[in-house]
């Protein structure tokens, strides 16, 4: 049996018989081969062979596994082809049995090398010797194929380990575990490689480019820990987190710190399917997060403002306000265009469903809105008035809410269009909400009107304008477009059921009560239309119904009430005999042939205008 010798010795004594320096690489070749001399004539048993597998003295031990396998072809050749004997097939099955132990050794050398403080440089180089005389032998009867990819199969179970080894906390130890985690991570392939580069490098022959199968392998082993790292991920940060590492592993920061690397051994190369799933898992958690953030937005409000009937803010210009509008124009932002950055098609679905799912959290609003504040409106006046500011704090942000998303009208002009719509039927009921309370307290003084009460105080009709200026004030704080359409509906509110007052026939005019009557009416008129223009009305065609009405009832001498009937059919074409009847009515004005008079003028300048639509609706709306 020939006597081990130590592979480093072999090195030192062949550099000194050369006068002229050979290369690392050149002596490295020279070691790299097994001289036929060195086989021994007579193998050792099959398990002394083992134990010098299993005790690392693999040159022993291979040696004399080739000294084996010479036995074994000269036995076979003795025998011509014939019939193995029993004794020859076991020792065939010992020879595989020993080759496979041996390559299980040689696996566990290379996987134990890849580890930091393990690297043994004999053993490696009685390994890669043993791979390099097995290739050269392949073909030979009863050889093992496939010792290069053991090797590698090996440096990948151990870069796998090397990996694994990295420190990873729970989520409950730690809201950065992953974060955390694939730095670590990184910092570990970037000292495993330099340290490959520095020790392994000189182990090897060139032709088994280590350094680029150290980095294909570390690429495959983290591809797999990625996955099973993406099954404990549920938070958007951490899917973002992979993300982002994947991105910048390429970088210098990562495996590009290598700068000989080609881009194409720089690369990833993950799977499409992995990556999809990676942005399809980020974009659902944020359509989760989107709406857990709409709905939060209401528990603010209810816990935070209705529920401690809190004031709400008001801006430099004095409007009410609230945050809800940038809250929601933040969330897009921040959800939307920030998973764009990942994938563009994601990031416009997000955006879509964000549209759309507005319109269904305004819906929720509503609803938690109305049965949040409710019961202020039978509390003091205090918390009444505090009602009527919270609609227009919310008519107000959310006109604002449509305002910002018009940035979005290009890119999802359906969705804004829609959402658009939303806001304008929430803003509109929210208005209409105010002009039912203010219809609710103004009724009782409106049906005081037009009574013999009436004629005599003032009381009833200061009690509308007391109210009206109430609202006027509101309306200062109250934001366009809702503020104009508000306006115009109070304005068109009270005009009508002052005129409706006229035609209840609750009062009868008689004799020169007609006249102070018709003067009431023009003071009274003239009071509502200052008011109603310092709140902004644009139904200015409104102002002259009060004073033709005025006109026609403090009248002397109906004959000249075409004068009247004129304008009066002109700009209100909806009037009804019955309606003008029911104002002479009121002034005293019986069935005699002055009424019948009337009624005649007022028939023939009706038939002369036709039936032609007009712009306004105003006698038609009256019951």
């Amino acid at each position: 049996m020939a006597t081990p010798t130590s592979p480093v010795s072999n090195i030192i004594r062949m550099l000194s018989k050369r006068k002229k320096k050979k290369s690392p690489t050149q002596s490295i070749k020279m070691l790299f081969e097994i001289n036929d001399s060195e086989i021994p004539l007579k193998p050792c048993s099959v398990l002394q062979i083992r134990d010098y597998i299993v005790s690392d003295m693999l040159k022993e031990a291979y040696l004399n596994l080739l000294s084996l396998c010479l036995e074994l072809q000269q036995q076979r050749a003795a025998l011509g082809g014939g019939t193995s004997p029993m004794g020859l097939v076991n020792k065939e099955k010992d020879t595989i049995m020993l080759f496979e132990t041996l390559r299980n050794k040689i696996a566990d050398i290379v996987r134990s090398s890849s580890l930091p403080s393990s690297h043994n440089k004999e053993l490696l180089v009685y390994v890669v010797t043993i791979i390099l005389e097995e290739e050269k032998r392949q073909g030979e009867p009863g050889r093992m194929p496939g010792w290069r990819e053991a090797w590698r199969d090996a440096v990948r179970d151990g870069v796998r380990d090397t990996l694994k080894k990295v420190h990873l906390d729970s989520r409950e130890q730690n809201p950065s575990w992953l974060a955390v985690h694939l730095g670590l991570l990184g910092k570990a392939i970037v000292e495993d490689l330099e340290r490959v580069k520095a020790e392994l490098l000189s182990s090897y022959p060139e032709d088994f480019k280590v350094f680029d199968t150290y980095v294909s392998c570390h690429h495959e082993a983290l591809g797999e820990h990625l996955k099973r790292l993406l099954e404990q991920v549920t938070e958007v940060k951490d899917y973002y987190a992979l993300l982002e590492f994947i991105h910048c592993y390429p970088s210098e920061k990562i495996i590009g710190s290598f700068p000989f690397l080609s881009e194409e051994q720089r690369g990833l190369k993950l799977p499409e399917d992995f990556l999809n799933k990676i942005k399809n898992s980020l974009y659902h958690r944020l359509k989760e997060d989107f709406t857990a953030a709409l709905e939060n937005i209401i528990k603010i409000e209810r816990e935070e403002v209705w529920r401690i009937k809190k004031t709400p803010d008001r801006t430099d210009d004095r409007f009410l306000t609230s945050k809800i509008h940038m809250d929601i124009s933040q969330l897009i932002a921040t959800y939307a265009d920030t998973l764009r950055n990942v994938d563009e098609n994601l990031g416009k679905s997000l955006l879509y469903f964000s549209l759309e799912e507005i319109n269904t959290f305004l819906k929720r609003f509503e609803k938690e809105f109305s049965q949040n504040t409710c019961s202020l409106l039978t509390s003091d006046l205090l918390d009444s008035s505090l009602w009527v500011e919270y609609h227009i704090t919310y008519m107000n942000s959310f006109n604002l809410l449509k305002e910002d998303m018009l940035c979005y009208s290009k890119s999802c002009s359906d969705q804004v269009e829609q959402l658009e719509k939303e806001v304008d039927g929430l803003t509109q009921r929210l208005s209409q909400t105010l002009i039912e309370h203010f219809k609710a307290d103004i009724k009782p003084y409106i049906n005081g009107m037009m009574t013999k009460k009436w004629l005599q105080t003032d009381e009833d009709f200061n009690e509308v304008i007391y109210r009206i200026e109430s609202y006027s004030g509101y309306c200062k704080s109250m934001r366009n477009p809702s503020a104009q359409l508000f306006v115009n509906d109070v304005h068109y509110y009270i005009v009508k059921e002052y005129v409706s007052q006229l035609m209840m026939q609750k009062y009868s005019c008689k004799n020169t009560k007609k006249e102070d009557a018709a003067i009431k009416i023009k003071e009274q008129w003239n009071e509502l239309k200052k008011l109603f223009e310092e709140m902004g009305s644009s139904f200015h065609w409104l102002y002259s119904v009060g004073y033709l009405l005025s006109d026609i009832i403090g009248m002397d001498n109906l004959k000249n009430i075409k004068d009247i009937l004129n304008p009066l059919v002109s700009n209100y074409p909806d009037i009804s005999e019955k309606q003008l009847s029911a104002i002479l009515n009121f002034r005293g004005t019986g069935f005699g042939l002055e009424k019948r008079h009337v009624i005649k003028q007022f028939i023939l300048l009706k038939r002369d205008a036709g039936n032609t639509n007009h712009e306004h609706s105003f006698f038609a709306d009256m019951k």
